[in-house]
């Protein structure tokens, strides 16, 4: 058996790391993608795939106090894992610290867990990212630590990005070979959030210092703005894991649409039984300004009363949405249980669970802050069954604590979160599955105030920032424009560019468990084959297929939930035509397609859209011409 186990480890080392003095090797379960990694007078890796360089030598540490982690250091421990999903390699330092080094399939990953006494201060990290010069860049560049709504800024060569220029994460970087490379982290707890920023030929990590004083401020005077910091990042205790930093790569940019190593990489949940978290869609009054043509209620801003959103909860029962989000007006943005005279919510909440309607309550993070236990019991009696918890607006340590802290209080109370105002995820809603949504991305509420959010973003956010998490980009808008007619609107009834099915394919293309339907119910009962497909689509699927991809331009996913599939292809702002390949249907069986496509006029009329069924099987190509920002939808039952 001691044969066995050292011929093993010797057939191990020989297959997936190599070592010698101060340099191993580590490759991925397929062998495609290898990591070379240094110890010695700097810590490093570098990373390729099929052997040719897309990394280069990129050193990282920690900067402590009293001593930098992973400067002249060599392990006196190496030790390896394999499994079928990675290879992984640990180099322990003395018992004092040791970096994990992972490959999959899908890309690479590396984190510091330290074994030290007492707390610690981290005055900065090094995590470097050599990316070629010759690489494209697609970054949602930033000035500061408040951003994550940004629109992308695309760049032909990282040669030509100007120095200091800062980014979020997810960064995505496109080789000329198709070959991409996307830089994330996973796993984030009390510690701030990565940025990456350009300096000489690399890009480095940057996080936002501890905050020394802040005041309220901003919007509504009730966010919680940082005037000055210390000069660390955090202060944490000394025996812990630090974040997940991952190289996400890819050949083919399907690939990247189905690509969840962020998540992957994420602890596991901390919820025992989370039978109680339950995605759907929602109904919700802000987009439209609460507007109801043709209701026989009075309706607006101005009269959210307890009549409107019982309106929304009959929409939202007759139509199988399982909630209703109401927004800011039910209480005092600085005292939750000061509630809305005009809008007893409470009645609210008892009409809608009669109806089997759950409802969502928008808050301030800082005022539901306040009083944690107090504001979280409140709401609990109320019967709600989740918060939109908004206006968090930052990701230094302090303000990461508060995603814990929220998701895990409001976890004890079988309450849901949706955060907004936030910063992107890192895998929490993995660990905190009552965490059912993020915003973190230049949404649909921009339509109300310019003309960023248009089809060309549509194509990208699936590439970028998708592969953090989920999030709520609130589609569902009825009144869609082309690029020449659109115009921002606020107040009233906004519009959205691009067609009616391009608006309908995010239900399937964007990943987002509770999914908002943005517009007025009375709009969409005058569709009643929209209404249709908004009803069966699902939130969460058990399996997805991407179809069809290219960064920017187009893509087609399916997704399927039982024994149904869904269907959704979006372009940007050039028309094109796509074949959809049924071959991911089971042999031998006949499904009804139900098929909304742009019409031919929607070039010019971007509602127009055509509605058939046709029979298909796993032989069946279909050929679809989507119009300029145009897309279609399709739902596939036995």
């Amino acid at each position: 058996m001691r044969r066995f186990l050292s011929i093993f480890c010797i057939l191990f080392c020989l297959t997936s790391v190599v070592f010698s003095q101060g340099k191993y090797t580590l490759k991925s379960p397929d062998g495609n993608i290898s990591a070379n990694i240094t110890s010695g007078k700097t810590l490093g890796y570098s990373v390729a795939l099929k052997q040719q360089e897309i990394i280069g030598f990129s050193p990282i540490g920690l900067k402590l106090e009293n001593e930098i982690l992973g400067n002249n250091a060599v392990p006196d421990q190496t030790s390896t894992q394999k499994t079928t999903k990675y290879n992984e390699l640990t180099l322990s330092f003395a018992k004092r610290y040791k970096v994990v080094f992972r490959l999959y399939n899908e890309g690479f990953a590396y984190r510091f867990i330290t074994h030290l006494k007492d707390s610690v201060k981290v005055l900065d990290e090094t995590a470097t990212f050599n990316i070629k010069p010759d690489a494209a860049a697609v970054l949602q560049e930033t000035d500061n630590y408040t951003t994550w709504e940004g629109t992308y800024v695309k760049s032909n060569a990282v040669e030509a990005i100007p120095l200091g220029k800062r980014a979020t994460t997810p960064a995505l970087f496109a080789y000329p070979n198709e070959v991409k490379v996307v830089i994330a982290e996973a796993d984030l707890f009390d510690y701030p959030g990565m940025y990456i920023k350009k300096e000489k030929s690399d890009f480095i990590g940057e996080w936002a210092q501890f905050p020394s004083r802040t005041v309220m401020g901003s919007w509504g005077n009730f966010v919680s703005v940082v005037k000055d910091r210390y000069p660390f990042i955090a202060k944490t205790t000394g025996d812990r894991s630090y974040p997940w930093r991952i190289a996400i790569i890819s050949t083919d940019d399907k690939q990247l649409l189905t690509n969840h190593l962020v998540t992957e990489l994420a602890t596991p949940s901390k919820i025992k039984d989370a039978s109680w978290i339950k995605p759907g869609k929602a109904a919700w009054e802000w987009w439209h300004d609460a507007l109801l043509p043709g209701a026989a209620i009075p309706s607006g801003m101005d009269n959210r009363n307890t009549a409107l959103y019982n309106y929304y909860v009959d929409f939202a029962a007759a139509n199988k949405l399982e909630y209703l989000m109401v927004d800011a007006g039910w209480s005092n943005n600085y005292d939750l249980t000061r509630i809305n005279p005009k809008n007893d919510i409470r009645a609210v909440i008892a009409h809608a669970k009669s109806k089997n309607v759950g409802v969502f309550l928008w808050c301030v993070a800082t005022t539901l802050l306040k009083d944690l236990d107090k504001n979280l019991n409140f709401i609990q009696s109320l019967g709600a069954v989740g918060l939109k918890v908004d206006f968090i607006d930052r990701d230094d340590q302090e303000a990461i604590k508060w995603f814990e802290l929220i998701a895990e209080a409001a976890a004890k109370r079988k309450l849901m979160i949706n955060f907004h105002g936030c910063s992107k995820p890192t895998g929490l809603e993995k660990t905190y599955p009552n965490i059912v949504n993020y915003e973190a991305v230049r949404g649909a509420e921009s339509n109300k105030w310019d003309y960023t959010i248009n089809p060309d973003l549509h194509l990208l956010i699936p590439f970028t920032r998708m592969l953090a998490g989920p999030f709520d980009y609130t589609p569902g808008a009825m009144r869609n424009k082309t690029k020449e007619t659109f115009k921002p609107i606020d107040p009233g009834l906004p519009s959205a560019q691009g067609t009616r099915c391009h608006e309908l394919a995010m239900y399937v293309v964007y990943n987002q468990p509770f999914a908002m339907l943005s517009d007025s119910p009375t709009a969409y009962m005058k569709e009643d084959t929209i209404m249709r497909f908004l009803s069966a689509v699902p939130t969460v699927f058990d399996e997805e297929k991407a179809l069809s991809a290219k960064l920017g331009e187009q893509v087609v996913m399916a997704k399927r939930k039982g024994k149904n599939w869904f269907v959704g292809g979006m372009t940007n702002w050039n028309e094109r035509e796509v074949n959809v390949d049924f071959s991911f249907l089971p042999s031998s069986q006949q499904y009804q397609a139900e098929i909304y496509i742009d019409g031919p006029g929607a070039n010019v009329n971007a509602e127009e859209y055509l509605y058939k069924t046709i029979q298909v099987n796993n032989k069946t190509i279909l050929p679809v011409k989507m119009a300029k920002g145009g897309g279609f939808a399709i739902f596939i039952h036995p």
